[in-house]
């Protein structure tokens, strides 16, 4: 369970905070009475919208800066309690014709905030989330913490080296942090216009245009769909937790689903659009890692926190969100 006391009047900024799950994250903290600033430099495509605030556009602080930018990351860390670092390069796709984004905005970008917590604010909590990614290709199923890490891409690659940055900061310079990999989430806020951060919320994009899913191969191919209000409450249990600071953990679904049941969901829940088996094309056979989904114990022992939005309930919030907002998404 949250404890909201641990955030109530604290000052706390989220790195990429007009994001989906950056926004998402502020609403909840507003909620619980915490100042908080938004930091995103709304790089196009990246999902940045000014929208995702909007419950709370009145009660955060909103600044349009790169988390690269020295002298404003070294005054902004400086009165936090938390820091929520969620900005980054994170289409994979992009990552495969052009290395560099993810070297310079995630690796960077993440330098130059630890350089300014180790600098100016020892005593701010630090929460990263990178990806499930990581691991590439699952050794064995469920993936535990301690399985192989063998990223298939630059974006993944770049994840896993941030993620080592904080361990070194945590242990080496008492910049006390928690790293997580998140795996495949969905949920209201996420950017619709393209299908390159997520599949499910693709899906609904396509049922709510009443166009065809394609579901690739026989469609049994598994992965642990995480609804974005349980990813939230991942994020904060984890940063309430002293236990957690130092660790890694999976943030993901311990109940997987294949494609095949995600489209006929999506389909059922929208009430338009429809699925069709389709071929898989060279370039995604050679990206697909096969079936994965986390292992989560270690995050449920830690800091009791477990899913608990089955995939139905999820995408029909997802839905219902989608078609009253609609216009500021695509």
């Amino acid at each position: 369970m949250i404890r909201q006391e641990c955030f109530r009047g604290k000052n706390i900024l989220i790195t990429g905070g007009q994001g989906f799950i950056g926004s998402s994250l502020a609403i909840k903290l507003t909620e619980f009475g915490s100042k908080v600033t938004l930091l995103d430099a709304m790089v196009d495509g990246h999902g940045g919208n000014i929208f995702n605030a909007e419950p709370v556009k009145d009660k955060v602080k909103v600044i349009h800066e790169d988390v690269r930018n020295v002298g404003i990351m070294n005054d902004i860390v400086r009165d936090k309690d938390y820091i929520f670092h969620l900005a980054g390069q994170n289409d994979h796709v992009l990552s495969l014709s052009d290395p560099f984004p993810d070297i310079d905005i995630n690796i960077k970008g993440s330098a130059v905030l630890l350089e300014a917590c180790k600098k100016y604010n020892k005593k701010a909590k630090l929460v990263y989330t990178g990806t499930r990614g990581e691991y590439g290709k699952a050794a064995k199923l469920p993936v535990d913490e301690n399985a192989p890490m063998n990223p298939k891409g630059i974006y993944e690659l770049s994840s896993l080296t941030v993620q080592k940055m904080f361990k070194i900061y945590n242990d080496n310079h008492g910049v006390r942090s928690v790293t997580l990999r998140l795996t495949n989430i969905y949920g209201e806020r996420a950017q619709m216009k393209h299908d390159r951060f997520g599949v499910a919320n693709w899906f609904i994009r396509l049922a709510l245009d009443n166009a065809t899913i394609k579901v690739f191969g026989d469609g049994s191919i598994l992965r642990d769909f995480l609804y974005v209000e349980d990813t939230v409450n991942a994020i904060l249990m984890c940063a309430q937790c002293d236990e957690a600071y130092g660790e890694i953990f999976n943030v993901g679904n311990d109940e997987p689903s294949s494609f095949l049941e995600l489209a006929k969901t999506v389909v059922a829940v929208a009430g338009t659009g429809r699925w069709e088996f389709a071929s898989f094309s060279p370039d995604r056979a050679a990206q697909e890692p096969g079936d994965f989904y986390s292992d989560i114990n270690k995050i449920k022992r830690t800091t009791g926190w477990k899913p608990v939005t089955d995939l139905k309930t999820g995408l029909k919030r997802t839905v219902e969100y989608y078609r009253k907002h609609k216009s500021h998404y695509w």
